[in-house]
This record gives C-alpha cells, sequence and structure tokens, in this order.
C-alpha cells in the first residue's frame, strides 16, 4: 500500500511529489508507533510497631496534624489508588479520608525558612501540590481490620512543638485496631517524575488515627528507595514548618521511620523519537499541501 501511495505521487508534478510523500511517511510512521503505559507499583512494606504518629484532617473538634513520608517517581505517572495502615480505637466509625501529595522543599515553599524547626532540608514542603478527599468524592475508601489488637511501641500525638522544645521523646505506647484503607482515587493523581511525600489524613467518629511506621531502610517494599527521606509530622501550630518524627521529636536517629503505605498506578508513555519524526514530517507535509493547494 506505501508503495502504491508513493507510486501515485510520483505521477504529479514535483511539489505534489513531496508533500504526498511526506504525508504517506508520517502515517505510516504514526501508525508504527506504540502507546503503553506500564504499571506502577511502591511499598514501604509491613507496619514494625515501632512509631505511630497521629494523621487528621483540618476539621472540629481537633486541629489538623499531618504525618508524611516520602516516594520517589522516574516517570510521570497517574497514581490510582493507595493503601495505608494504621490504628482506630475500637468502636470508633470513620468520617472522612484526606490524601495529600507534598513535594519536597523547597519546591512550593518560602526560601528561606522561619527557623523555627532545627532543619527543612529533605522535608515536606510549605503547601500541599496536590490533595484528594472523600467529601469532595475524588477518592473512595475501605478500611479492612488486620488485628483487633496492634500496640506501637512509641506514638507522637500532642508533642509537636516549635524550638526550644522539639525533643519530647514521644508519647508513649498506643493500642488499638489495625487497620488497612484501601483508597482508590475517582480523580487520578498525575505527577511529573518527581520525590513526593504522601500524606493521609482520617477523621473519626471519636479517638485519633495513627499512621503505623515501617522498617528504615526499607525491608520487604517495592521501591526505587533512593534517597529514602524519614517520616515527618506537623500540626496546625507548626505550619508551615516540620519536624522529623526521629531525629527531632524522639530525639534518637537511628532508627528512623517510614510509614507503612502502597501506592498503585502507570506511568504516561513519552513521545518516542519514531512519533516525534512522523509528527513533523505530517506538519510539514500539511503545511506544503496549503501552499499548492
Amino acid at each position: 500500500m506505501l508503495g502504491r501511495l508513493l507510486q501515485m505521487a510520483v505521477r504529479e508534478d514535483p511539489m505534489k511529489q513531496l508533500t504526498c510523500a511526506l504525508l504517506v511517511l508520517a502515517t505510516a510512521a504514526l501508525g508504527i508507533v506504540p502507546a503503553t503505559a506500564d504499571p506502577f507499583f511502591f511499598s514501604t512494606g509491613n507496619p514494625n510497631g515501632l512509631m505511630a504518629t497521629a494523621s487528621r484532617p483540618d476539621l472540629p473538634p481537633g486541629a489538623e496534624i499531618e504525618s508524611a513520608d516520602d516516594f520517589i517517581l522516574t516517570k510521570e505517572t497517574k497514581i490510582t489508588s493507595a493503601t495505608f495502615t494504621g490504628l482506630l480505637p475500637a468502636g470508633a466509625s470513620v468520617s472522612q479520608v484526606v490524601v495529600e501529595i507534598y513535594r519536597v522543599f523547597p519546591k512550593d515553599s518560602t526560601n528561606p525558612p522561619d527557623g523555627r524547626v532545627p532543619t527543612r532540608t529533605n522535608s515536606p514542603s510549605d503547601v500541599a501540590f496536590d490533595s484528594r478527599d472523600a467529601a469532595a468524592h475524588t477518592l473512595t475508601f475501605n478500611p479492612l481490620l488486620l488485628n483487633p489488637s496492634f500496640t506501637a511501641a512509641n506514638s507522637v500525638l500532642n508533642g509537636i512543638h516549635p524550638l526550644p522544645n522539639v525533643t519530647t521523646g514521644g508519647e508513649g505506647p498506643v493500642t488499638g485496631q489495625e487497620v488497612q484503607f484501601t483508597v482508590n482515587f475517582t480523580s487520578p493523581f498525575d505527577l511529573p517524575a518527581d520525590h513526593y511525600f504522601f500524606v493521609p489524613q482520617v477523621q473519626l467518629s471519636s479517638g485519633n488515627f495513627f499512621w503505623l511506621s515501617a522498617a528504615n531502610p526499607i525491608v520487604g517494599g517495592t521501591g526505587p528507595f533512593t534517597p529514602d527521606l524519614q517520616e515527618w509530622i506537623r500540626n496546625s501550630a507548626l505550619d508551615p514548618d516540620w519536624l522529623r518524627v526521629a531525629t527531632d521529636i524522639v530525639g534518637v536517629a537511628p532508627p528512623v521511620f517510614n510509614a507503612t503505605f502502597s501506592l498503585t498506578g502507570v506511568t504516561v508513555p513519552e513521545p518516542g523519537s519514531v512519533f516525534l519524526l512522523a509528527s513533523g514530517l505530517l506538519a510539514l507535509g500539511l503545511m506544503r499541501c496549503r501552499r499548492s493547494g
């Protein structure tokens, strides 16, 4: 078919010969370009029982708390779903779930920072890059009970303070129902290649949701993990600053903490060299066709 079209073009005048040849080559090239998306999966592994950090949206009766752990994208990726695991008090019901995505400081931030915390290096940025929430119908969630009683050795809820009172040692053990949330994004996150923080927030009818820690370095997860940053936290009084859960609040590092979560999605295909060449040929052919018309 391609040879026949080129033969037909040769019978035309020289300008039409070139125009038709460009259009035929461009069409043929575009027809063989693959448009595939690769699956994406990231996981930090299972809870290790060392730390539990509060994380709740900005809704009454409590002030907002944000706990954050990082992940890396090497290609533009659409995140379609996520899981995260934490503790709920027995009998509490879930009224709201929010998921926020932050980039790494100093992006989306005032720089230099205000100096109220030991460092902002490798922290989440001042403001969220994007977010989804159940109230806006941009996500749905399903909590699954994994264990009726799970204890984390330490916790952070109220002990989130600026300098000079950042190091509290944590607030001791906390016990609750171990629950894994599966979150589906009805409007997927479309994220360019970059380094990000994942922030899940859960509002309960009573008590507080605590996000459970995972091992650092990650054991049994799915990467990439380099660099792997530790977990950070802030409340509305500390905003826009953040504290490192282990290094700043507990005051001992190592061990440092990751948090338990996974992300699922697909990478966005990049235009290949054949596609770019074909597009150029097609555009040139159309321009010549207009001139000779």
